[in-house]
Protein backbone atom coordinates (compact mmCIF):
# COMPACT_ATOMS: atom_id res chain seq x y z
CA UNK A 1 0.00 0.00 0.00
CA UNK A 2 2.68 2.50 1.49
CA UNK A 3 4.24 1.31 -2.12
CA UNK A 4 1.16 2.43 -4.40
CA UNK A 5 0.76 5.76 -2.40
CA UNK A 6 4.28 6.80 -3.46
CA UNK A 7 3.77 5.79 -6.99
CA UNK A 8 0.62 7.62 -7.25
CA UNK A 9 1.84 10.77 -5.15
CA UNK A 10 5.54 10.66 -7.94
CA UNK A 11 2.69 10.77 -10.58
CA UNK A 12 0.75 13.55 -9.62
CA UNK A 13 4.06 15.07 -9.43
CA UNK A 14 4.98 14.52 -12.95
CA UNK A 15 1.96 15.72 -14.02
CA UNK A 16 1.56 19.15 -12.53
CA UNK A 17 5.45 19.61 -13.46
CA UNK A 18 4.63 18.73 -17.15
CA UNK A 19 1.26 20.97 -16.89
CA UNK A 20 3.25 24.00 -15.47
CA UNK A 21 5.43 23.27 -18.81
CA UNK A 22 2.77 23.58 -20.84
CA UNK A 23 1.04 26.58 -19.25
CA UNK A 24 4.58 28.38 -19.25
CA UNK A 25 4.42 27.71 -22.79
CA UNK A 26 0.95 29.11 -23.76
CA UNK A 27 1.42 32.24 -21.54
CA UNK A 28 4.35 32.80 -23.65
CA UNK A 29 2.98 32.14 -26.44
CA UNK A 30 -0.10 34.56 -25.64
CA UNK A 31 2.30 36.94 -24.20
CA UNK A 32 4.15 37.10 -27.91
CA UNK A 33 1.00 37.13 -29.45
CA UNK A 34 -0.36 40.09 -28.10
CA UNK A 35 2.92 42.27 -28.46
CA UNK A 36 2.54 41.39 -32.04
CA UNK A 37 -0.81 43.03 -32.14
CA UNK A 38 0.18 46.10 -30.05
CA UNK A 39 3.49 46.30 -32.68
CA UNK A 40 1.17 46.05 -35.79
CA UNK A 41 -1.57 48.87 -33.95
CA UNK A 42 0.99 51.12 -33.51
CA UNK A 43 2.50 50.67 -37.12
CA UNK A 44 -0.74 51.38 -38.15
CA UNK A 45 -0.50 55.08 -36.91
CA UNK A 46 2.23 55.76 -39.38
CA UNK A 47 0.23 56.27 -42.66
CA UNK A 48 3.24 54.95 -44.85
CA UNK A 49 3.08 51.53 -42.79
CA UNK A 50 -0.61 51.28 -43.35
CA UNK A 51 -0.53 52.27 -47.14
CA UNK A 52 2.42 49.65 -47.41
CA UNK A 53 0.80 46.69 -45.34
CA UNK A 54 -2.71 47.38 -47.23
CA UNK A 55 -0.62 47.41 -49.96
CA UNK A 56 0.57 43.90 -49.60
CA UNK A 57 -2.77 42.60 -48.10
CA UNK A 58 -4.20 43.21 -51.32
CA UNK A 59 -1.29 42.10 -53.49
CA UNK A 60 -1.84 38.69 -51.56
CA UNK A 61 -5.46 38.82 -52.81
CA UNK A 62 -4.74 39.21 -56.63
CA UNK A 63 -2.80 36.38 -56.12
CA UNK A 64 -5.39 34.57 -54.63
CA UNK A 65 -7.55 35.54 -56.88
CA UNK A 66 -5.73 34.99 -60.13
CA UNK A 67 -4.61 31.30 -58.87
CA UNK A 68 -8.31 31.04 -58.48
CA UNK A 69 -8.74 32.46 -62.57
CA UNK A 70 -5.75 29.55 -63.49
CA UNK A 71 -7.71 27.08 -62.02
CA UNK A 72 -11.16 27.45 -63.35
CA UNK A 73 -9.92 27.92 -66.77
CA UNK A 74 -7.96 24.31 -66.66
CA UNK A 75 -11.21 22.66 -65.63
CA UNK A 76 -12.78 24.52 -67.95
CA UNK A 77 -10.16 23.38 -71.15
CA UNK A 78 -10.17 20.00 -69.43
CA UNK A 79 -14.20 19.75 -69.84
CA UNK A 80 -13.68 20.88 -73.17
CA UNK A 81 -11.38 18.26 -74.37
CA UNK A 82 -13.52 15.57 -73.08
Amino acid sequence: MANFLKKAFSDMKESAKAQHEVDKANFAAAKAESKAQWEEAKAMGNPETAKKIMQEQRDAQIKEANERIAAAQKRTNDAKNR
